[in-house]
């Protein structure tokens, strides 16, 4: 098997994912009920702060977080929301 270069995994992504801009994701918080789900390092969380509201996930520990058989789930990823990741 292959291996697909990082730019071949970031296009794919790319096609599956909705990009916002800081002002669309606002909006979808503000009038739609979106959560925003900040997955920055800890050591960014201190040295630029945070959105009031946002939901810290660390970046390792999402897919964790997020499947329903992990032991790390956490309720709040099978509300029938959005989740907008930052």
């Amino acid at each position: 098997m292959a291996v697909r270069s990082v730019e071949e995994m970031i296009a794919e992504a790319r096609q599956q994912i909705d990009n916002h801009t800081p002002a669309e994701a606002k909006k979808r918080v503000d009038e739609d009920g979106a959560l925003l789900v900040d997955i920055r390092d800890i050591r960014e969380l201190e040295r630029d702060g945070v959105i009031p509201g946002a939901m810290h996930v660390p970046r390792g520990m999402l897919e964790f977080w997020v499947s329903p058989d992990s032991p790390y789930f956490k309720p709040v990823f099978a509300e029938d929301i959005e989740f907008v990741l930052y």
